[in-house]
């Protein structure tokens, strides 16, 4: 058994940023910073929207809430530590630092993941068993619902972030990415990381695969529903409720399949499917989700005559 007092652990790593963008820091930091602010006001104004609207009091708001606070958490996990590397600052973060990336980062991502398939069965229970929704649907079943999306998703961060950081580092600490993240850093790592990479890629894989599941069983119900509705004027109307958390379901599982789930790793590939996932992604669902939601382009309307 190796002695662990002969490491000369590593305090502190040091981030490689994007590839590829020497010469356009200035442009990409300007690009960042404004998708940042779009999806912390973006984010924030359908937040208070939903608040400030009764008419959005009901459980499918109750979770798109939900899901504006998490997009206004998410990216802040690492796009400010990005800009201020493209500003010229330091590139250095510190192991405690890496490792709330990693928590945070990883939390937050379950998180999503929950909240995506409460999201469906919210919408399945809305089709196919319209007169007992608000039965169902209660104000408790969506508290306890919520409160297990977010548990779920520290119970989900905490492990992982444990997995990678029991091991020893004891340098190279060069992380090449522009934040720390698992399979960039345990490839720095100076001990066997085959059971750390087989526990992280099986505990992201069956927890993406079995709400993957789950939402795609609650879809496929609400698709045999709506396909039972005799009016086109009817099913159209049932395709639109589901029509824009779809869209952000296909944004969010398409990183996580690139990134995590296929054997090989392209660096280049994975900074680029981060960015989009990081910055990109948080900002694009308020647009997503106010243009195609008619009672939410309503409400803000309304709120917006207020002042």
């Amino acid at each position: 058994m190796t002695n662990m007092n002969n490491y000369s652990f590593v305090k502190e790593f040091i981030l490689l940023g994007l590839p590829h963008t020497e010469g356009l820091e200035n442009m990409s930091f300007v690009l960042f910073l404004a998708f940042y602010l779009f999806a912390l006001l973006g984010n924030l104004l359908i937040f208070v929207t939903i608040l400030a609207s009764s008419s959005l009091h009901t459980p499918m708001y109750f979770f798109l809430g939900n899901l504006s606070v998490f997009d206004i958490f998410f990216p802040s996990v690492n796009s400010p530590k990005l800009m201020v590397s493209l500003a010229g600052q330091s590139r250095t973060i510190s192991y405690q630092g890496c490792a709330s990336q990693v928590f945070f980062y990883h939390t937050l991502g379950g998180i999503e993941c929950f909240l995506y398939t409460v999201m469906a069965y919210d919408r399945f229970v809305a089709i196919c068993h319209p007169m007992r929704y608000t039965v169902i649907m209660n104000q408790r079943v969506c508290t306890s619902l919520t409160v297990c999306t977010w548990l779920g998703g520290c119970v989900h961060g905490s492990i992982l972030t444990f997995l990678i950081f029991k091991l020893p580092y004891c340098g190279p600490n060069e992380v090449d990415s522009f934040f720390c993240d698992i399979p960039v850093v345990l490839s720095l790592a100076c001990a066997d990381t085959s059971l750390a990479q087989m526990v992280s890629f099986t505990n992201i894989g069956v927890v993406a695969l079995v709400c993957f599941l789950l939402i795609l069983l609650s879809y496929t119900r609400i698709v045999l529903s709506i396909l039972k509705i005799r009016s086109s004027e009817g099913r159209r109307r049932a395709f639109s409720t589901c029509s824009a958390h779809l869209t952000s379901i296909l944004l969010f599982y398409g990183p996580v399949i690139l990134v995590y789930l296929r054997p090989a790793s392209s660096p280049w590939l994975d900074s680029v499917v981060q960015v989009l996932n990081n910055v990109v992604t948080p900002s694009l669902n308020p647009l997503i989700y106010s243009l195609r939601n008619k009672d939410v382009k309503v409400a803000l309307r309304k709120m917006v005559s207020w002042v």
